[in-house]
């Protein structure tokens, strides 16, 4: 199983940035502290996977705040629906 990330708007297959194994992190550092509110996971949909799977797609999703000294808050735990919507809104914890 691969994951894959992206922070860009091409989100055409093979574009985003893919992960070895099932398992995946990815930590983002901001210049500013920011506040976020919610996270949008997006994954393409079968009829646009070139394998026809989307056994790719993230699932068990848990998001993490750091702040300056390192340490984390747990922001959120989510779980992506690989038959719903590909775009999928997950609220944080505020």
């Amino acid at each position: 199983i691969a994951v894959a990330f992206c922070l860009q708007t091409d989100l055409t297959p093979g574009q985003c940035w893919p992960f070895q194994g099932s398992q995946g992190h990815v930590v983002i550092k901001l210049p500013a502290p920011v506040w976020p509110t919610a996270l949008t996971v997006q994954h393409i949909a079968k009829a646009e996977s070139p394998s026809g799977s989307v056994s790719s797609a993230p699932k068990d999703i848990a998001v993490l705040g750091l702040d300056d000294d390192g340490d984390a808050t747990l922001l959120g735990t989510f779980v992506y629906d690989i038959e719903g919507e590909v775009l999928q809104l997950f609220p944080l914890k505020v």
